[in-house]
């Protein structure tokens, strides 16, 4: 069955919305399908056009949501006209709150230990009966065969259904797909969701987010680190969109 969505650049975004994609992943995880989810801003369409082996990655998600207000808003002007956008942060915690009605359980990787530690607090003095089946902070560099195999097995052997990644863009879309057929579950690549719901960074202002406007809360946090993605790239962005809107290369 064809998906509802349309290309941004290069990209396959799917039209969505936040019931239908918990609803999707929800199905995957009850039957233990080994998935994995793009949740795509700017920096992930426009890195997908650039480097070839990202853009298949992306392209041949299981679903892939537009993060980002410029790629929901290419969405709409592309045809899915109530498209709004669909975050990592803001899905993992909606996801979360759904697990606990389910009694699903769920797992984490990525971040520091300190952050899990943090998120997960966070997590179950909200939702006290969610069931969180473990939590692995991986070593900063690459993992050896051993250590990868370990990890994949302590991921199925917990019995999660969803498994939220926090790796960062391009290394956690890289990870989903090595991982696809490895890992029984629902991988879900939500990027900083980890260091927001922890309260380890602080996260825009809801006005902001509603606006567009929180990539300019985080270059004014992080201008030093942030400056080249926000400013080089969303310009990047705006010329590629303005000629696929112009010439209609969406098809």
């Amino acid at each position: 069955m064809k998906r509802p969505g349309a290309r941004v650049l290069d990209t396959f975004i799917d039209a969505v919305d936040y019931p239908n994609t918990l609803d999707r992943i929800s199905r995957w995880a009850a039957q233990k399908e080994s998935r994995y989810v793009c949740i795509c801003n700017v920096h992930s369409v426009v890195t997908a056009r650039q480097v070839a082996a990202f853009g298949h990655v992306v392209n041949d998600a299981d679903l892939a949501t537009p993060d980002g207000a410029p790629v929901a808003w290419m969405l709409r002007r592309l045809g899915h006209v109530t498209q709004r956008r669909i975050n990592g942060p803001d899905l993992m915690w909606q996801y979360c709150e759904q697990a606990q009605r389910h009694a699903e359980p769920i797992f984490f990787y990525g971040s520091s230990e300190e952050t899990l530690s943090l998120l997960m607090a966070k997590l179950l003095a909200t939702f006290p009966a969610l069931k969180i089946a473990g939590a692995i902070s991986p070593p900063f560099r690459e993992l050896t065969p051993y250590e990868d195999a370990t990890i994949v097995e302590q991921i199925n052997a917990s019995g999660a259904g969803v498994v939220f990644i926090s790796l960062g863009c391009p290394k956690q879309e890289l990870w989903m797909a090595a991982h696809r057929g490895r890992i029984h579950a629902v991988m879900v690549g939500v990027g900083a969701a980890f260091d927001y719901h922890a309260c380890v960074i602080k996260r825009a202002p809801k006005w902001m987010q509603d606006c567009g406007l929180e990539w300019l809360y985080r270059l004014v946090s992080e201008p030093r680190r942030l400056w080249r993605r926000y400013l080089v790239t969303n310009t990047l962005f705006i010329v590629l969109a303005s000629n696929q809107l112009l010439f209609r290369r969406d098809l």
